[in-house]
């Protein structure tokens, strides 16, 4: 019997090399290539292929009559929220965390609450029918018409899914999951970017909502080729720590909704339940005003989010002063202290600065670099700011405070959370007053650190 043959993949690109080396030639990723089996020709491509000249037929674009497909809700509001107001009929999505996080959890409470009205088939590669079962009792979820196959065949699945025509279904995991058109191992870059791509095509054509779960790395990126992320319409991904009880669940991708929509859960012994109200999370309740906290009215997808970003400043006791940020970019700190030294003439060379999103939250907007230098200032002078102060504006090179997207959304969102005074970019200053809210527009980071200083006078 012929020896088989191998190659080795990329798992960043999907590129193929005939021999290992440490750099990816295709995507200079370095370490990321991967033994593989390569397999006989006649295989997944030519029966694409195949597929698609018997089907595909060429159509002009006038001719084609575009409807909108109405959204499956899933019941679980802060779901929909991500999704985009909930699931899309032959929409494909896939959902990444750590291991324990809560993927499972959230996908059974959802296919629960949907069996009541609809065909749904959650496929379990990872744990028997009886462990399924066991979360369903330990989670006091209704008695319901869920469907349970225990299968990681593509094949079989492929042919229980067209026999039972779900509205929803679940393969929970992708990377579990084998064809016996590959001869490599499950969780193999070829097997996974097959098997996508024939459940993914079996969606399209049928109409059922698709829900993979993948694995994660230790990098915290889906593992498996960055293919698999653009063959889905929807990448969600669960955030937050694992010994919190709080989980976020954030979409990086969606091609029917808005991108870094962000759902807010709490973990209790019945499953993830929806925060209605995720600000009060972010927000440390202080018995008395400290130095270091300012409030930041943040904005995630569609919703403004109040986050309080904390920084403690100290002297340094080594030659190089430490700049550490949690939830926050760190080359981005950097910056910000250099342009408060040069515009401002505040210094912290000789000091290190640590600087924290409470709540596990992550920021990467730029507007939250106003509400980083007051927190900065206000450990370094030891002074408190001002209570009820919310902040939000970015802060270029040159000293100027830039206008952040939506500011009329996030004043009234502080105002309505009891917020009575707000520091902002001149440029969202509002045209008419905001009820309860005292505005102050500036256009400096000079003259925001003194109008900050007079409020607390």
């Amino acid at each position: 019997m012929a020896k088989a043959k191998s190659a080795f993949v990329c798992s960043e690109c999907g590129g193929q090399v005939p021999r290992w080396q440490g750099q990816c030639p295709h995507c200079q990723a370095w370490n990321t290539l991967t033994e593989t089996v390569v397999e006989a020709g006649g295989g997944a491509g030519s029966r694409f292929a195949a597929l698609a000249g018997e089907t595909s037929r060429l159509q002009p674009l006038s001719a084609l009559q575009p409807r909108e497909e109405p959204r499956q809700p899933t019941g679980i509001d802060e779901f929909d929220r991500v999704l985009g107001g909930g699931l899309v009929p032959g929409g494909v999505v896939l959902i990444g965390g750590d291991p324990g996080i809560g993927k499972s959890t959230l996908l059974l409470q959802a296919l629960a609450q949907l069996s009541n009205t609809l065909p749904v088939v959650y496929v379990s590669g990872e744990e028997s029918g009886e462990q399924v079962a066991l979360r369903a009792h330990r989670l006091q979820l209704p008695e319901s018409r869920l469907q349970m196959l225990a299968e990681i065949n593509l094949e079989r699945i492929l042919g229980t899914l067209r026999g039972a025509r779900p509205r929803v279904a679940v393969i929970d995991s992708i990377q579990t999951v084998y064809s016996e058109a590959l001869q490599s191992a499950p969780g193999s870059v070829a097997q996974v970017r097959e098997c996508a791509a024939q459940l993914t095509r079996f969606a399209k054509q049928s109409g059922t909502s698709l829900i993979l779960v993948g694995h994660v790395t230790k990098d915290g990126t889906l593992a498996g080729p960055r293919v698999l992320e653009h063959i889905v319409d929807t990448v969600l991904y669960f955030e937050g720590d694992t010994h919190s009880s709080f989980r976020l669940v954030r979409a990086f991708k969606n091609r029917f909704g808005a991108v870094n929509e962000l759902g807010v859960f709490a973990m209790t012994e019945r499953g993830l339940r929806g925060v209605s109200n995720p600000s009060a999370i972010f927000l440390s309740q202080h018995g008395q005003q400290v130095a270091g906290s300012c409030v930041l009215v943040t904005q995630e997808g569609t919703r403004p989010l109040l986050v309080e970003v904390q920084a403690l400043v100290d002297a340094a006791h080594a030659p190089n002063p430490r700049r550490l940020s949690v939830g926050l970019e760190q080359n981005r700190l950097a910056m910000l202290l250099a342009v408060l030294h040069r515009h401002a003439g505040i210094v912290c060379a000789d000091q290190d600065v640590f600087v924290n999103a409470v709540g596990g939250v992550k920021i990467a907007e730029p507007a939250a670099d106003l509400a980083i230098l007051f927190a900065i200032v206000s450990s370094l002078r030891d002074r408190p700011l001002r209570r009820g102060l919310a902040v939000f504006g970015e802060v270029g090179l040159a000293g100027e405070i830039r206008p952040a997207p939506r500011g009329q959304e996030r004043l009234r969102e502080a105002a309505k959370l009891g917020f009575d005074t707000a520091i902002i970019p001149k440029a969202n200053a509002p045209r008419q007053p905001i009820e309860g809210m005292r505005v102050i527009a500036v256009d400096r980071i000079e003259d925001a650190i003194a109008r900050a200083r007079e409020l607390d006078d």
